[in-house]
């Protein structure tokens, strides 16, 4: 399977906050008001709160909507959903899912019940779903939605062959990098704003006594990102799209480029909380929580992850913008890299009902709710910054507004499952084990080079 995802292609990148200061002047995202006559809902009399978005009655109506999450992520979205009940009188059930949802999906269309909508994670499992003939394009309502509030890369991340079967709900920012405030401060470290400035503080934490790195390699899909926010910095946009469709090979020199430098770092064992193995061992969860923990004298001093770090943070003592601090990918390149992810709704069973659901999560109504919560960042540029909790998320909110169309959909995601999704596998086990043996560049580009050729000709 081959991601048909195109997202225009842009030179300019977005000049990174300093979101670790705290110091910008955040501002309102924009009016709702705009074109309301062009959004009215299909399938009875509808209700039009004040924001504009028109939503139908459907009193007797019953809805299923499926995702993956769990915990706070799931018990904070049942109340966006509580929201929806409320104004058009529906009853919406939430369906836990298991990872990857594609195969979930599938289960449950062979089965002849799948859920009316499902809350698809990459790019490639809504073509994926489009190719299965599962999904349906989204009515005129929610298009209208995602017109006024999304930028257009954030819209054409939703399309498959020109037609729009996706609305994104929820982003991630994952180019930021997050560190102990009180090792920095020891150490009389900055916050880098390149590469060669990212080494230099590290070489400052660990002469301060302090491993400065704390690596998620059990996990794999954080080594992705690590090697995806370089490559996007050093190669540019143009390369990065290319090797995400697999139209250059991970054979190709830009590739070897993005591994040396991360060799520069992953390459130093006493620079990696645990070492080389001792980091391949390490789940994401923790590879957070060592970092704040243990005062002034972690395991690590900083880790690299986006935003939904935040959640894994308030696991430990450390106040997020005090004890834990945030700093934007430092630039490898010309530019620093804006690496994005996401979750989009995808309507399997069309219905007035799951069109208005699917208009509902468009909205910045819904993401407002949400992001009043915490632990959520939406790519709606209409929700007001000012919805969110703490000035950190509001400051890393405004950044992915900001950036508009110049960010990059998490490489990854954009590939076949089987190379980029799969533990154990593909491009997950090519990574771990340059982790383990960063020397061995040449190896590990022929790895993911056979890993890929046969995933995408599959």
């Amino acid at each position: 399977m081959r991601s048909t995802l195109r997202t225009p292609i842009f030179r300019r990148a977005l000049v990174a906050v300093a979101v670790g200061s705290l110091a910008l002047g955040l501002t309102a995202c924009g009016d709702d008001d705009n074109g309301d006559k062009n959004d009215k809902a299909s399938g009875g009399d509808s209700t039009k709160p004040a924001s504009g978005v028109r939503l139908p009655k459907l009193d007797g109506e019953s809805l299923e909507i499926a995702a993956v999450w769990t915990g706070d992520e799931q018990k904070n979205f049942k109340q966006v959903l509580a929201e929806f009940e409320k104004r058009t009188g529906a009853k919406v059930t939430f369906v836990p899912a298991q990872d990857p949802i594609i195969n979930f999906l599938g289960s449950k269309v062979a089965g002849g019940a799948p859920p009316d909508v499902a809350m698809l994670p990459q790019p490639g499992a809504i073509k994926q779903a489009v190719d299965k003939k599962w999904a349906k394009p989204l009515g005129k309502d929610a298009q209208a939605q995602l017109t006024k509030n999304y930028s257009q890369g954030w819209q054409d991340l939703g399309k498959v062959g020109g037609t729009q079967y996706a609305a994104y709900y929820k982003a991630a920012n994952k180019s930021l990098v997050w560190y102990n405030n009180a090792v920095f401060e020891n150490a009389a470290a900055k916050e880098p704003k390149t590469w060669k400035e990212f080494l230099a503080t590290a070489q400052s934490v660990y002469d301060s006594g302090v491993t400065p790195m704390s690596v998620g390699g059990a996990d794999g899909w954080p080594l992705t990102d690590w090697f995806e926010n370089i490559y996007l910095s050093q190669a540019g946009p143009e390369k990065y799209d290319q090797l995400a469709k697999h139209e250059i090979k991970w054979t190709d020199p830009s590739v070897k480029q993005a591994l040396t430098t991360l060799a520069q770092l992953w390459g130093k064992s006493d620079f990696l909380a645990g070492g080389n193995k001792g980091a391949v061992q390490t789940e994401f969860t923790k590879s957070v929580e060592q970092t704040f923990t243990g005062g002034d004298q972690p395991k690590g001093a900083m880790v690299f992850e986006g935003d939904f770090a935040q959640v894994n943070i308030g696991q430990t003592k450390a106040k997020i913008g005090s004890d834990a601090k945030v700093f934007p990918f430092p630039a490898v390149g010309a530019d620093a890299p804006v690496v994005s992810g996401g979750d989009a709704a995808v309507i399997l069973k069309d219905s007035p009902a799951a069109q208005a659901l699917v208009t509902w999560l468009a909205s910045p109504d819904a993401a407002t709710i949400q992001a009043k919560l915490g632990g959520y960042l939406s790519p709606n540029k209409n929700v007001d910054v000012s919805a969110y909790p703490n000035e950190v998320q509001r400051t890393i909110a405004k950044a992915v507004i900001d950036a508009g169309d110049d960010f990059r959909f998490d490489m990854s995601d954009q590939t076949p499952q089987a190379f980029g999704g799969t533990p154990g596998k593909g491009e997950w086990k090519a990574l771990q084990d340059f982790l383990v043996n960063p020397k061995d560049i040449a190896g590990t580009q022929a790895t993911l080079e056979a890993e890929a050729a046969k995933a995408y000709k599959d």
